[in-house]
C-alpha cells in the first residue's frame, strides 16, 4: 500500500484503488470539501504524475481514462486546478513519498494492462445524491429522479414570473455547465425536449446564470450528479455490460487470471520484472483466485 498525507489531503494506493480525501485546510477548496471522499478504480486511471514546484511543493496528479468520471465529463477540463479533486499540492519535503506513489499506481497499470482510452461507461458514480446549491441567481435540487430549480431576488423578472420549475431525468436531452470567466457570466443549463430555447442563461427557467462567486464551482457537482444518471454519450447502441462484484468473477474471469499468473511468470523469467515486482503482482492476482 502507498499512501501519502498533506494538509490539501490524503491519497492511498492498495492496489485496486486510489483513495482521495481532502484536508480540512482552509486553502482546499469548497468543491472539493463538498465532493468528499473520492475512490478511483484503477480501470478509471489514465496516468499518474508528479511534478515538482520547486523549494515550497509540488503537485501529484491523477489522469483518469476520458469518459471514466462524470463530473469530469460535465466540466470539460474547465475546473480551476485548486478545486480538481484529482490534484494534490505535495509539500517538498515529501516529494519521495509522492515519487514511491506514482511508482506504485504505475506498476499497477502496467500489471493489469490498464488501457488509457477512452471509455463507454462511467466508472465513478458521481456526487452523491440528494444534493442541493445555492449560487448565482437560484437554487437547484437534486433527489436522483427530478430536478428543482427555484429562484432569489436577484433573477430577471421574467424568469422569476413562471415561479419554481420542476424537471424529470426522463425528459432531459442535456446539461451544461461553464464558469464564468473574466466578464463572462457561467451557466448551469438543462435542456429539454419540448422546451428547448436559445434564450441566455439570465432568461432561461431551466438555467442558472452564475456571476463568479465562491459558491459557483458547486453547480458543477450538480451538474455531475445529473449526468451521472443520465446515459453515457460515448456508449455504443447496445446494453451496458453488466460488472460483476470482486469475490463473484464466474469461471471465466478465474481461467483470466490463471493466464495473467502465467504472463507474470514469462514477464519475471525475461527480466522484465524485478522479483520483488512479480511477488508483488503475483500475490494481487492469488487473491482474486
Amino acid at each position: 500500500m502507498a499512501e501519502i498525507i498533506q494538509k490539501d489531503g490524503t491519497w492511498t494506493f492498495d492496489g485496486d484503488s486510489v483513495r482521495v480525501v481532502p484536508g480540512a485546510d482552509k486553502s482546499v477548496s469548497l468543491l472539493r470539501k463538498t465532493l468528499g471522499e473520492v475512490t478511483v478504480p484503477l480501470e478509471a486511471l489514465a496516468g499518474v504524475s508528479y511534478e515538482p514546484g520547486g523549494k515550497r511543493s509540488g503537485r501529484l496528479r491523477l489522469r483518469l481514462r476520458n469518459g471514466a468520471d462524470p463530473l469530469l465529463q460535465i466540466t470539460g477540463g474547465n475546473l480551476v486546478d485548486g478545486s480538481d479533486p484529482y490534484q494534490l499540492i505535495v509539500e517538498s519535503d515529501r516529494a519521495g513519498v509522492a515519487e514511491y506513489f506514482v511508482d506504485e499506481v504505475r506498476n499497477a497499470l502496467l500489471l493489469d494492462q490498464i488501457p488509457a482510452d477512452p471509455i463507454d461507461r462511467y466508472l465513478l458514480p458521481g456526487p452523491a445524491v440528494p444534493i442541493t446549491v445555492s449560487a448565482g441567481d437560484g437554487t437547484v435540487s437534486f433527489d436522483g429522479e427530478q430536478i428543482k430549480l427555484s429562484w432569489n431576488w436577484k433573477t430577471e423578472d421574467s424568469k422569476a414570473s413562471g415561479g419554481a420549475r420542476a424537471l424529470s431525468l426522463r425528459e432531459l436531452e442535456s446539461v451544461e455547465w461553464l464558469p464564468s470567466s473574466g466578464l463572462e457570466n457561467g451557466y448551469l443549463r438543462f435542456t429539454v425536449s419540448h422546451s428547448a430555447t436559445a434564450a441566455p442563461p439570465k432568461y432561461d427557467p431551466h438555467a442558472v446564470d452564475l456571476w463568479g462567486f465562491r459558491k459557483d464551482p458547486l453547480m458543477a457537482l450538480v451538474a455531475a450528479a445529473v449526468v451521472a444518471r443520465m446515459p453515457h454519450p460515448h456508449a455504443p447502441d447496445r446494453p451496458t455490460p453488466v460488472l460483476t462484484a470482486k469475490g463473484d468473477d464466474g469461471g471465466a474471469d478465474h481461467d483470466a487470471l490463471l493466464r495473467r499468473l502465467r504472463e507474470l511468470g514469462e514477464l519475471h523469467q525475461a527480466g522484465i520484472l524485478t522479483d520483488d515486482e512479480f511477488a508483488t503482482a503475483k500475490q494481487a492476482v492469488l487473491k482474486r483466485l
